[in-house]
């Protein structure tokens, strides 16, 4: 199937059946790919910036946090950094955030079906990580304006785009960084699935993000940023 039109298909960590075993294997090998990809690209500087105008701690909320590795992630960042964070974690998975309770140094975790639910209030950024290729195009509007309402101060998305350079090097890294059946179907499986950049601006206008930007990260990434006037 060639990347160059969008093509969703169920992937295999969805799958209801998944044993929680092969289910924390697959988060684990994601979570290696993720660190080599710039899972942070364009959320730092966006929460520096909430924190020069908010002068307390940032409330950060990732949306369909899977296995908690990009909240880990964050927070780790802000102690290094010294902006002070409050970071939580969403997602429909009891598995996934199981998993995330045990590998994430203490944090919030939420049982929310993002798609369904009304997202959890009081949060000045929101971000979602290499969820928004999981569904439909009216699926993925949807949640950026539930995003783009629930965010008191910004919104980030950080998913991969569509490419065939994506393609070569994602399923290239699941094969070196995982030995998981899983991550060796749904890596390849999600860059298929992916927007292009220009498809997530259209997205992101028709959810109301007037003057959102969306940028390439090299190697396989993009990044929606959207700052509240």
């Amino acid at each position: 199937m060639s990347p160059s039109a969008r093509h969703v298909v169920p992937e295999r960590m969805d799958a209801p059946d998944l044993a929680p075993k092969e289910h924390c294997q697959a988060l684990n090998g994601l979570a290696r790919l993720n660190a080599v990809s710039r899972p942070l690209a364009g959320l730092t500087a966006v929460v520096r910036r909430a924190f020069a105008k908010l002068r307390r701690p940032v409330r950060v909320l990732d949306v369909a946090c899977g296995g908690g590795d990009t909240v880990g992630r964050i927070i780790r960042w802000a102690r290094r950094s010294g902006v002070p964070v409050e970071c939580h974690g969403c997602d429909v998975s009891k598995i996934a955030l199981t998993h995330a309770a045990l590998t994430v140094e203490v944090t919030h975790w939420h049982t929310c079906d993002v798609l369904a639910d009304p997202l959890p209030a009081g949060f000045d950024v929101l971000t979602c990580s290499l969820f928004l290729h999981h569904v439909s195009d009216g699926d993925a509007a949807t949640l950026l304006g539930k995003m783009r309402d629930a965010a008191g101060s910004a919104v980030v998305v950080n998913d991969l785009t569509r490419g065939p350079l994506t393609l070569g090097l994602v399923t290239l890294g699941s094969r070196v960084l995982s030995r998981s059946p899983v991550v060796h179907f749904d890596a390849p499986a999600s860059v298929r699935a992916a927007f292009t950049p220009a498809e997530l601006r259209a997205l992101a206008k028709g959810a109301g993000l007037d003057g959102a930007t969306v940028r390439p990260v090299f190697p396989c990434r993009m990044v929606l940023t959207w700052e509240r006037p």
